[in-house]
């Protein structure tokens, strides 16, 4: 697999909300490449938007293009391509209701073993209505390696992220299946003061040999519900809902 010829992506054509309210819904989803394919998806997405309030939508497995909008017509996005095929890119995605201030998108060093891709990442800063910013880290973590390869990525991933000062949300497919990287992960959102959204164990959220593979991650915030959406059509992850206050 090549380098994407254009690794950051923002679409931002629309008249928006200037800051994220006071309470706000997150969706955090590996969508499995079938945001653009999928013929009930965009359906699926608005009618989720509108029952459970979504105002931010954090995916991984995205599939986008700067000649469409994302399926929620009213929201802007910034990507982080970590594949290109035929003019078509694949990543991470995070959508909201709010423009982001800024956004940076980057590529793991490692690859998906020796000739795969590289995995992709996405920081993004948006305005709350205190006057402050929240950092939205999307991640899709390395898989096919071992752990020591699995450990470097994650710390290079959260080094972006150490120095803000605030409320944050990281977010995404960790593929985390094993105890090691469950316990390196935990060990380092430790250490950002980052506190775990608790889906249970009980809860269908993708997993491998009973660990989850998908979190949300979040601290300065008010966590007031949460749960877990079956839906089994459309990707082989089930999307994650949790609503925030400031």
């Amino acid at each position: 697999m090549f380098i994407p010829s254009q690794l950051h992506h923002r679409s931002c054509e629309i008249e928006c909300q200037t800051a994220l309210p006071d309470t706000f819904g997150v969706l955090c989803w590996n969508v499995y490449k079938q945001n653009k394919k999928h013929f009930h998806f965009k359906h699926y997405l608005h009618t989720l938007h509108q029952e459970k309030s979504i105002d931010i939508c954090i995916m991984q497995e995205a599939a986008f293009s700067d000649q469409e909008r994302f399926a929620l017509e009213h929201c802007t996005y910034d990507a982080a391509a970590n594949i290109e095929v035929n003019g078509g890119f694949y990543g991470v995605l995070t959508a909201s209701l709010v423009a982001s201030r800024c956004a940076n998108a980057y590529l793991s060093e490692g690859r998906e073993s020796l000739f795969g891709p590289h995995k992709s990442l996405l920081v993004s800063y948006y305005p709350l209505s205190d006057g402050r910013e929240l950092l939205i880290l999307n991640v899709h973590a390395i898989n096919f390696r071992e752990s020591r390869h699995y450990d470097r990525e994650l710390e290079h991933f959260l080094l972006r992220v150490k120095d803000h000062k605030g409320p944050m949300i990281i977010a995404g497919d960790f593929n985390t299946w094993n105890k090691l990287r469950m316990q390196k992960l935990y060990l380092l959102c430790k250490g950002l003061g980052l506190q775990r959204v608790p889906f249970s164990q009980d809860d269908k959220i993708k997993s491998f040999m009973g660990h989850h593979l998908d979190f949300i991650f979040f601290r300065d915030l008010k966590l007031l519900e949460y749960e877990v959406i079956e839906e089994d059509t459309i990707s082989d992850h089930n999307p994650l809902v949790a609503r925030f206050q400031l």
